[in-house]
């Protein structure tokens, strides 16, 4: 394709310059830039290709940057990304160096509001509408809001608290469904286009209005009131929105920029929060996408638009994510108690098969973190083994459920952490860098770090068969490539196991391995002749081992794929100054800082926790032949 207008767009400023008849046919080059882009360096597709012509009709309609565009979720921002400024940067999308799949505020001017997790955009433009009001600006802020953002408890706290004024002030708010599933509404059609820009006009509202001053005070106010409320709830399901305080709009077609424009330019110039309800099809103008939104969701990498995903030749190792999958089907064939819980993630986290073969002991709570583990511990408490399948980084946004409905009761709910430690391309939003520094200081709580796949099946056991509550965390892709057991059998609860003695007669390293770094601290130790320790679990941590190999070498290495702080190096530490040790530790593990997208290989070597970087770290802490002086140990 030629991209006659969109090569001449290096600003919306640009696009607003030209004729609104122009605007079909940019769409068109938009649509189909999209989808070259991402065929050539994967990501987020079906979700793009339905944002099209909104993002074009916004740009258009509205002064942006001046005017604050939150779109949420951020993944569907790939056509606003071209639109400003971006288009020759996105052969770099989502790679190291180039620009991130998500919004964010120091990569542009027009991304006003990072949005890597969900349902935060009408919280975030609230705020800034009433920073307009706080400061005398006259600039309007948009929340675009869809993907099953809605499905989340915080989107409906935004919206309970930016209906009504504060102090005598009201933000001028634009809040638009992006509704890509059809969930809520009926199919659009040239009667709801009417309505919608009959409500959103100047002259409805004025109507409205006047006769809500005529008939004040009589008995037909109430009547008319009702009837206005009813009449306009057959039509349209808004009655909801228009009880938080929101004047309501739509459902209107999503794609239609006929449609869409004089909407938004009507309410543009309206004061006060307004909502529009906005239809658009996953994968819009895509056939294969269309077909299979969910499939066409994301491209994990390059793909011939022609022909679609296709298998690649070679089989894919086995995924920790599938290893959970076939775990969590076989336990609920074994125990008919388990019950599986995802917030939305059911393809993300290896629970199509359970959700097919056990559907009455499926939940997916939508985007709703917080009420999944509160649910789970409901169920705890009747005798139900909950499941909950959730991101690392997910579960940060149930951090207090987790403490009080959960760990402080005791309540047996196994936590299966999906994509812990760096996730790549995602980037710092959806990396799970934190989260054994954020369970294991919740007193109760177990943490379990598999090395492989088949300790990840029989930690998944364990901690299932442990009267508490248990989190095992697991990254993002294959391991090693150890096939899981079929057998199930529990660990010895709390130990962990030496995995290489060091042969050296002289001083001494022992490398204290927590989850998938087992295998580069072997590669590491074999060069320099250490002991290796593969530790399982980091709560309840073997202090017995950590104490044994503490008073048998000079020096302790401890390695992870989580952050330093509170970490597992920071619990070993913690046991050796409780045991009266003092030997030099040196732990290896994420910086503190947040590390950028990019392909996860390279980001563990730039992290050094690749096997060269792990060996050069303790090399230039201790050199190549170890000559620590030990210190006296107490015992």
């Amino acid at each position: 394709m030629e991209y006659t207008l969109l090569k001449n767009i290096a600003s919306p400023a640009d696009l607003r310059r030209l004729p609104r008849t122009e605007l079909h046919r940019l769409a068109d080059e938009l649509r189909a830039y999209v989808l070259e882009s991402v065929s050539k360096t994967g990501g987020h597709l079906g979700s793009n290709l339905g944002t099209v012509e909104l993002t074009v009709a916004l740009h258009y309609v509205f002064n942006t940057p001046d005017d604050r565009l939150v779109w949420d979720v951020g993944h569907q921002t790939y056509p606003h990304k071209v639109l400003t400024g971006r288009r020759d940067r996105m052969p770099g999308l989502r790679q190291l160096g180039g620009i991130s799949g998500f919004p964010r505020r120091d990569e542009s001017e027009y991304d006003t509001f990072g949005t890597g997790h969900s349902s935060t955009s009408i919280s975030a433009a609230h705020g800034m509408a009433m920073a307009f009001k706080l400061k005398g600006e006259d600039h309007k802020a948009v929340a675009i809001i869809g993907d099953g953002s809605m499905t989340a408890g915080m989107a409906f706290e935004a919206l309970n608290n930016a209906g009504v004024a504060h102090g005598g002030l009201m933000g001028d708010l634009l809040v638009i469904l992006n509704d890509n599933d059809m969930s809520i509404s009926p199919p659009v059609g040239a009667l709801n286009k009417y309505l919608a820009r009959l409500m959103s006009g100047s002259f409805y509202a004025a109507a409205r209005e006047s006769a809500k001053s005529v008939l004040k005070n009589t008995p037909l106010y109430e009547f008319a009131r009702k009837f206005e409320e009813h009449t306009k709830g057959m039509v349209v399901p808004g009655t909801i929105f228009e009880e938080f305080g929101f004047n309501y709009v739509g459902p209107i077609d999503g794609h239609d920029l006929d449609s869409l424009i004089p909407t938004l330019e009507n309410l543009r110039d309206k004061k006060g929060p307004q909502f529009l309800h906005i239809v658009t099809k996953k994968g819009a103008g895509y056939k294969l996408a269309e077909a299979d939104p969910v499939k066409y969701h994301a491209a994990s990498g390059k793909f011939d638009p022609a022909v679609g995903f296709v298998k690649p030749a070679t089989p894919p190792k086995t995924t920790f994510t599938q290893v959970f999958g076939d775990w969590l089907c076989d336990m609920a064939e074994a125990d008919p108690r388990l019950v599986g819980i995802t917030p939305a993630m059911r393809e993300g986290s290896g629970m199509v098969e359970f959700h097919k073969r056990f559907p009455q002991r499926y939940h997916d709570v939508g985007i709703a973190e917080q009420h999944s583990v509160t649910f789970a511990a409901g169920l705890a408490c009747e005798g139900i083994k909950p499941v909950v399948a959730i991101y690392s980084t997910f579960l940060q946004r149930a951090y207090d459920q987790m403490v009080h409905d959960v760990a402080i009761q005791n309540l047996p709910v196994l936590f299966a952490l999906d994509r812990a430690g760096l996730v790549g391309a995602d980037g710092a939003t959806h990396a799970g860098n934190y989260d054994i520094a954020y369970t294991r200081c919740i007193p109760n709580m177990a943490v379990l770090t598999p090395a492989d796949e088949d300790e990840c099946r029989q930690a998944l056991y364990t901690g299932f068969m442990h009267n508490g509550p248990v989190t095992v965390r697991y990254p993002r892709g294959a391991g090693v490539g150890v096939v899981p057991v079929k057998q199930m059998t529990a660990q010895a609860w709390g130990k962990g196991e030496v995995r290489r003695e060091s042969h050296n007669s002289g001083q001494r390293i022992a490398i204290l391995a927590f989850g998938t770094l087992l295998y580069p601290a072997l590669e590491v130790a074999e060069r320099l002749d250490a002991t290796v320790a593969n530790m399982r679990f980091v709560k309840p941590l073997d202090t017995e081992l950590v104490v044994e190999l503490a008073r048998t070498h000079d020096a302790i290495v401890t390695v992870e794929d989580g952050c330093l702080m509170g970490g597992a190096g920071s619990a070993v530490t913690e046991a050796l100054n409780a045991a009266g040790i003092s030997v030099p530790v040196l732990q290896i593990g994420l910086p503190d800082e947040f590390v950028e997208h990019g392909d996860p290989a390279k980001l563990m070597s730039l992290c050094g926790l690749d096997a060269a970087g792990i060996e050069a770290s303790i090399v230039k802490r201790f050199g190549e032949k170890p000559t620590v002086v030990r210190a006296t140990a107490a015992r």
